[in-house]
């Protein structure tokens, strides 16, 4: 098996061993075991990388769409391995919401290079043993995920990929996290230990590749031994092109359509991403895909002929009422104490409505509604301080904050909201209510707040943007300090918005409410920076 030294040396020991126990003892079965694995593991086989990058490009740009950075950096990736054979490379880390391709990255890579391909699970996993494996002295004992992985791909340079590693937990029976450290760090795996084999195992050929959705849950001594690459979430013009030249040939193919059955125009595709899905990736968006051709499936076996044609006219017929009503859920017109905001998920940008709404009191009170976590609550805290602070600028009767309960909501109370990001949106629903000037409908913003009234960088804001154009905003506020991070934003979708930089929350109203009535006091603000 092509064993090193040591190891032929305790694979000799153990057989020796064997040879003096009677074959139906307990202990016979354990060293036979043991000596089988030690057989079966490739300590020196090796498939033979077979990197052309022209063909890498091409095999990259065949099983996924877009992603034209994330491909650069693989690209850069295989380039340096094909120059250095031997090299200790980085640990890719793939982090993205759920359906962008991670996985499917992974799959790509070892197509390119011409390498075997093992995928470890580690949702859930708990137990150190899982990762090293078990002492031989338990009962059942078994070597780990990595071993296990080895012996069945049958080589010793494959590309693992370690599937949701921020799902990794831990408990009484030891942290896997920390187990981790040792397969992930170049200058150690090299004499990786199996708690099963007990002897040195060079991991260093193997090629580990990292998934997640968040990077906030993965231990910091792991994330550095890692480089973070960020996938993002797909445009609905992305989401177009890969169904037509991926999903729907797939689909058609599972469900026994030959060619030319069913055509589905874009604008079909776009209703069901519009009214039918809400995600960044593109597994709800197959899925729907998938029922469509279930049901062309039946209407071909009961004996229709000819091509069916999905349009955004007949989507309905074939996926039943609309799963989400974006359009009946807009602003008909401009309101007042009512802002929408951009918030982030892991699953993708969302948008986000506030509301303020205030009532008479005999003391000051603020209540704060929604299911709001404790950075989002100090956000909103910031935003009246600041109000309070330039009540003679904005005209606030002197007594105002001491004579009135202030109340704010923001929608969709089930689910948790939290991060700073909600400041400006907070900041313009207070105001509009308190001057009564409407917030204009058409306008979604995003942006941190100071006590000062400065406007902070926030984070997530190609999919913030992404958000805005699904729910057909085409004004965006974003902090001038991100105005650098609209190189990540697609060209196409640049064009289709009107952003507006700001650098202090004057920027941000004179924008977002309504002009003054005539005869009604103004306030003095700064000219507001804009972008094409």
């Amino acid at each position: 098996a092509g064993m090193p030294q040591d190891v032929k040396k305790e694979a000799l020991k153990q057989a020796d061993r064997l040879e003096r126990m009677h074959p139906d003892s307990s202990e016979s079965t354990v060293v036979r075991n043991y000596l089988e694995w030690l057989c079966d593991v490739p300590w020196s086989k090796h498939t033979e990388d077979a990197i052309d990058l022209k063909k890498a490009k091409e095999v990259l740009d065949e099983d996924h769409y877009g992603l034209e950075k994330i491909k650069e950096r693989i690209l850069e990736f295989l380039a340096v391995r094909k120059i250095k054979e031997h090299i200790a490379g980085p640990i890719l880390c793939f982090v993205g919401p759920p359906g962008v391709g991670k996985t499917s990255l992974g799959k790509s890579i070892a197509r390119a290079m011409g390498r075997k391909f093992h995928r470890i699970s580690l949702g859930g996993v708990r137990d150190e043993a899982e990762i090293r494996g078990h002492r031989r002295t338990y009962v059942g004992a078994m070597p780990g995920k990595i071993i296990q992985g080895l012996k069945q791909v049958q080589t010793n340079n494959p590309i693992f990929m370690l599937d949701e590693v921020d799902k990794l937990g831990a408990d009484f029976r030891g942290d896997p996290s920390s187990a981790l450290l040792e397969v992930l760090d170049p200058e150690q795996n090299n004499t990786f230990t199996d708690h099963y084999l007990n002897v040195h195992f060079n991991l260093s050929k193997v090629l580990f590749i990292a998934t997640a959705n968040l990077t906030d849950p993965i231990p910091p001594a792991l994330k550095d031994r890692m480089e973070v690459i960020q996938i993002p979430g797909y445009t609905a013009h992305e989401k177009i092109k890969i169904a037509q030249k991926f999903l729907v040939p797939k689909q058609m193919e599972h469900n026994g359509l030959k060619p030319g059955t069913v055509e589905f125009a874009d604008s079909g595709i776009q209703k069901i991403i519009h009214n039918y899905t809400q995600e960044a990736g593109l597994r709800n968006l197959e899925r729907e895909i998938a029922g469509v051709c279930r049901k062309v499936a039946r209407q071909v076996s009961e004996g229709y002929t000819g091509t069916i044609q999905i349009t955004d006219k007949n989507v309905p017929n074939y996926l039943g009422i609309m799963k989400y009503f974006r359009d009946e859920e807009k602003q008909e017109k401009n309101e007042i104490g009512i802002a929408t905001g951009l918030a982030w998920t892991p699953y993708g940008g969302e948008v986000l409505s506030v509301e303020a709404r205030e009532m008479k009191a005999k003391n000051r009170a603020f209540t704060l509604t929604g299911q709001l976590g404790d950075v989002m609550k100090e956000s909103a805290q910031a935003a009246l301080t600041y109000l309070r602070s330039k009540q003679d600028e904005f005209n606030i009767p002197e007594d105002y904050f001491e004579t009135h309960e202030i109340h704010i909501h923001v929608p969709q109370g089930a689910i948790p909201k939290d991060g700073p990001s909600a400041g400006v949106t907070l900041a313009t629903a207070m105001l509009s209510m308190i001057t009564k000037r409407p917030v204009r409908k058409d306008i979604a913003m995003t942006g941190e707040i100071s006590l000062s009234g400065k406007v902070y960088a926030v984070g997530g804001v190609r999919d913030k943007v992404l958000a805005a154009l699904r729910n057909d905003i085409q004004t965006v506020i974003i902090p001038y300090q991100n105005h650098h991070m609209l190189t990540e934003i697609p060209k196409d979708i640049r064009a289709q918005i009107k952003f507006i930089f700001a650098k202090t929350l004057d920027d941000v109203f004179e924008a977002a409410l309504e002009k003054e009535k005539e005869g009604q006091k103004p306030y003095s603000i700064h000219p507001v920076e804009k972008a094409a």
